[in-house]
């Protein structure tokens, strides 16, 4: 039975946030993503998506890692950056836009340095709450990844196991954040969609901002341990996947 990823997302932060607090099972690490980031990584998803790479932090969010403060965070990741010379800061591993008073209270912090910050997220909570899109554009340093899961809200449901409904929450973030005139860009998983589907979507794109059409990533699913077994017990499989060690450089 498809799940309200929006009733997931109150559930959830009833087991991750305190106030202006988030938990968190890695607070700072490097990464060649995006040509060289530091990261946090997050407990908790309104999602269940059968090719995620998240084990417990997603699963059982409430019995692991700790809780942290966005200074915390903050200088967490700036020191990584600091010690491998990068200038891009993220928060990941699950979905960053629950507990908005943190989010909100760590982008205040980073946008009095000269760091980006690029925030991944599923879009579900911004496409649900049309003024957390509005508080984004208060801050200067944060660009939006907005991960679509699949093509169409049929893909989404099957991927994601959420309502269909869901995917036109995906949309409407993109929707609300370039009304907002916040930067922001999509990332289409496409490991399980056809050729036409993703035109199909990317006219849909078009019709929010010919800029997300433009600009639209391709995702593809990557064959790290976990995700092999999340696909098989899901009785899903990839058309275009790639092994953790050959990874295109332009998927990097």
């Amino acid at each position: 039975m498809p799940f309200d990823p929006i009733e997931l997302a109150k559930e959830t932060e009833r087991l991750v946030v305190r106030g202006d607090l988030r938990r968190y099972y890695r607070v700072a690490r490097p990464g060649k993503w995006y040509g060289g980031i530091a990261t946090s990584d997050c407990c908790g998803c309104n999602l269940r998506c059968v090719f995620c790479w998240s084990g417990a932090p997603r699963d059982r969010p409430g019995n692991i890692g700790s809780f942290y403060s966005p200074a915390q965070i903050f200088e967490s990741l700036t020191g990584c950056a600091r010690r491998f010379g990068y200038r891009q800061l993220r928060v990941s591993g699950n979905e960053p836009t629950l507990g908005s008073t943190h989010m909100l209270g760590l982008l205040e912090l980073l946008d009095r340095t000269d760091y980006a910050f690029i925030l991944e997220t599923n879009g579900i909570m911004l496409g649900h709450e049309p003024g957390y899109a509005g508080r984004l554009s208060e801050f200067g340093r944060v660009h939006v990844r907005v991960s679509l899961k699949g093509t169409n809200p049929q893909e989404f449901s099957r991927l994601t196991g959420a309502a269909p409904q869901g995917f036109e929450l995906q949309l409407n973030a993109l929707r609300n954040l370039t009304n907002a005139g916040v930067p922001c860009h999509a990332a289409v998983m496409l490991s399980f969609s056809s050729e036409q589907g993703f035109q199909g979507l990317l006219e849909r794109l078009r019709d929010i901002h010919h800029g997300l059409a433009e600009n639209a990533e391709k995702e593809y699913v990557f064959l790290y341990p976990g995700v092999v077994g999340r696909l098989r017990a899901a009785g899903v499989e990839p058309t275009v996947a790639y092994e953790p060690s050959r990874i295109p450089k332009d998927l990097v």
